[in-house]
C-alpha cells in the first residue's frame, strides 16, 4: 500500500500504456491538448482526417485508465461489507456477466463486480485484434460494438462512485478530477451515441446539469 500522500498515484489495475510513438499515441496527445482548451465539447469532436474506430480506441483507453485512477483512490471504502451488490443508488442493481467465462449474470459484491469488469475490459484493451495497435491493421467489424459494451460497463463504474462513494470522494477532495473525468467520459459518449440513454438512468439528473453548464 502506497503511503497517502501519493494517493493519485495508485490505480486499480495496471495503465493500459499507448505505445509511444504511434499514431495512436498523437491522437492521444491531441486529445490531451484540445481538452485543456477547456471546451469539452469541441475536444471529443472527431480531428479532422482521423479513423472514428481509432479515434474511439483511444478515448476509450484513456478512460479505462481514468476510472482505474479514480477507483483505486477509493477501493479501501468499497468493500465487501459496505457494498455488497454492485449499485447505482437505490433503483439500480448489476449483476456481472461476460458472456464467456460467466454466461449467466450473477449477483456479486461491488468490488467483486468491478474487479471482474476492469479485468474483462482489460483483456479487451490487450487484444491486438479488437485493439490494433500497429499501424495499418485493421479494426474489426464487431470493433464498435465491443467499445460500446466496454463504454457501458465503464459508465457503471462512475455511477457506482458517484452514488455510494461520493463523500469519500469529497473528503479526499477529489472530486473536481471526478467530475471533470465523467463530464469529458459524458460528452464523447453523446457526441458518437455510443451508450443508449436508458443505461444513463442512475446519472441522468448529472448529466442533464453537466450539459446545461456548458450551453
Amino acid at each position: 500500500m502506497e503511503k497517502s500522500g501519493s494517493r493519485s498515484s495508485k490505480t486499480f489495475k495496471p495503465k493500459k500504456n499507448i505505445p509511444e510513438g504511434s499514431h495512436q499515441y498523437e491522437l492521444l496527445k491531441h486529445a490531451e491538448a484540445t481538452l485543456g482548451s477547456g471546451n469539452l465539447r469541441q475536444a471529443v469532436m472527431l480531428p479532422e482526417g482521423e479513423d472514428l474506430n481509432e479515434w474511439i480506441a483511444v478515448n476509450t483507453v484513456d478512460f479505462f485508465n481514468q476510472i482505474n485512477m479514480l477507483y483505486g483512490t477509493i477501493t479501501e471504502f468499497c468493500t465487501e461489507a459496505s457494498c455488497p451488490v454492485m449499485s447505482a443508488g437505490p433503483r439500480y442493481e448489476y449483476h456481472w456477466a461476460d458472456g464467456t467465462n460467466i454466461k449467466k449474470p450473477i449477483k456479486c459484491s461491488a468490488p467483486k463486480y468491478i474487479d471482474y469488469l476492469m479485468t474483462w475490459v482489460q483483456d479487451q484493451l490487450d487484444d491486438e485484434t479488437l485493439f490494433p495497435s500497429k499501424i495499418g491493421v485493421p479494426f474489426p467489424k464487431n470493433f464498435m460494438s465491443v467499445a460500446k459494451t466496454i463504454l457501458k460497463r465503464l459508465f457503471r463504474v462512475y455511477a457506482h462512485i458517484y452514488h455510494q462513494h461520493f463523500d469519500s470522494v469529497m473528503r479526499l477532495q477529489e472530486e473536481a478530477h471526478l467530475n471533470t473525468s465523467f463530464k469529458h467520459f459524458i460528452f464523447f459518449v453523446q457526441e458518437f451515441n455510443l451508450i443508449d440513454r436508458r443505461e444513463l438512468a442512475p446519472l441522468q439528473e448529472l448529466i442533464e446539469k453537466l450539459g446545461s453548464k456548458d450551453r
